[in-house]
């Protein structure tokens, strides 16, 4: 049973002061929407007081996790207000038939005890503000229903997914016209059929049930990546003063050099000592369980291709990441010895920017959550598709049909099926040492220099960020 025992810490301080424009903002509580919200905090921070709002379990997560930064140090004007609420932790299921992670679906139902303290914390802001400006995931809809009756505030909604995901779902449903290139794409759209489970369908209705109209959408991507799809959406939007803004990517386009990172992660002194473009990085991120029979296949094949690589293998986030033990998975014997020369497998949560970023790494096995798309294109690196669920399917779809930076490990339509080790070893072959994997790396080189021009002044990121400022002051 979920329950809220208490309420934030510090809020009727903090509602003392006398603001003009106030940002609060309420990811959903997953490890990638917290990421994208704090991302987006800490930029609007620099302008605005943000207010950045969950449980306490969940603040501290995306605390603990905030990439080279400390959230609690750096920015003076990110206040962070956590609830606290009680929910179960159930384990993650490795052999679920359905790969959504269900095991974190109690805390998603716990971010529904917000709703009373949200609203009460608006309005609070909102006596004391010309304005307030509430920032939330479309899957914290619940949470904000009753902020529009509020005077002086303004709902925006953060998609933490594609661009191309949410118009694919328009498409599904109504068929627009669109050019033959998009076309081309959409008509190749996998079945949702496996992407969610009973209990997140069930957490997803009471959000489009309770789903705000605000004032605009917020999206996680850069109009260099995804314009075609942003346009097609601006276009549908129906209403000419609800209006869209790609403001990503949230994350850095560019990391520092070695030579001046102090106290540098293992992982990238490991590939230090590699050739330039020869290691695949292999990572399912936080919400994907493996299965013994698919860690073993996965094992073998990554062997058998005679490739470097580094393996992040780590159980799933459980609903609170700070409770209990987490499941260590088992490798076949000898395993690890085998591959010592040209294989690193970590156990411990990976600089995964970093990794990617880093001259020797040519390649990345994923499930294709956006956050790792995103931070995969801003590198420059092709991506070995392997989406488990949620979204991922669809952003595949895109990675390998739309930008054509990557290729697909493993087709929608059989994913109850195990993948085998000789099906990892073409993949992998596939993609670092093949010339069609050249094409692929060639074009996401292009594209990464695109995102990087993007986010500098006059770039169209960065003209975003400023039309998205200025709206929302004006």
């Amino acid at each position: 049973m979920t329950t809220a025992t208490t309420t934030t810490k510090h809020v009727d301080q903090q509602c003392q002061q006398q603001e003009d424009v106030v940002v609060v903002i309420v990811p959903l509580p997953a490890q990638g929407h917290l990421h994208a919200s704090l991302e987006l905090a800490r930029r609007l921070s620099s302008n605005l007081p943000v207010y950045y709002v969950s449980t306490t379990a969940h603040v501290h997560q995306a605390q603990l996790r905030a990439r080279d930064w400390d959230p609690l140090k750096s920015t003076p004007n990110l206040i962070f207000s956590e609830f606290h609420v009680s929910f179960d932790i159930p384990p993650p299921n490795p052999n679920a038939c359905i790969k959504f992670p269900s095991q974190l679906v109690p805390a998603f139902n716990s971010s529904l005890q917000l709703r009373e303290p949200v609203t009460d914390l608006v309005r609070k802001m909102a006596r004391i503000s010309r304005k307030v400006v509430v920032i939330h995931d479309f899957l914290t809809s619940y949470v904000v229903q009753e902020v529009p009756k509020i005077p002086n505030t303004e709902c925006y909604c953060l998609h933490t997914v594609s661009a191309f995901v949410v118009f694919s779902y328009i498409w599904d449903a109504v068929k627009p016209v669109v050019p033959p290139e998009v076309e081309v794409v959409l008509k190749q759209l996998p079945s949702l059929e496996g992407c969610n489970s009973p209990e997140l369908e069930e957490f997803a209705q009471k959000q489009i049930d309770a789903r705000v109209y605000g004032a605009g959408n917020i999206f996680s991507t850069s109009r260099v990546i995804e314009g075609l799809y942003l346009d097609l959406l601006e276009k549908m939007s129906g209403h000419k003063d609800f209006k869209h803004w790609a403001l990503g990517p949230f994350n850095p386009v560019e990391l520092e050099t070695p030579t001046t990172v102090v106290n540098r992660h293992y992982s990238l002194e490991w590939l230090d000592k590699q050739p330039v473009n020869s290691v695949i990085f292999v990572s399912f991120g936080s919400t994907t369980s493996l299965s013994e029979e698919e860690i073993k296949e996965l094992a073998f094949g990554l062997e058998q291709s005679q490739q470097q690589f580094i393996w992040v293998l780590r159980d799933a986030d459980k609903g609170d990441i700070f409770s209990g033990d987490v499941r260590k998975c088992q490798l076949p014997e000898g395993y690890e010895e085998r591959v010592l020369e040209r294989g690193l497998v970590m156990r411990d949560w990976a600089p995964q920017l970093e990794i990617l970023g880093h001259v020797s790494t040519g390649g990345f096995m994923s499930h294709c959550g956006w956050n790792s798309c995103m931070e995969s294109i801003s590198m420059g690196v092709p991506i070995a598709a392997w989406p488990m669920h949620s979204d991922q399917p669809r952003n595949a779809l895109m990675i390998t049909e739309g930008l054509k930076i990557g290729i697909s490990v493993r087709e929608w339509e059989k994913r109850n099926e195990v993948v085998n080790a000789e099906t990892v070893e073409k993949a992998v072959r596939t993609l670092m040492m093949s010339p069609e994997g050249e094409e692929m790396k060639k074009r996401a080189v292009e594209l990464k220099e695109a995102v990087k021009l993007s986010v500098m002044e006059g770039g169209v990121t960065q003209k975003d960020m400023e039309s998205f400022v200025a709206h929302i002051t004006r």
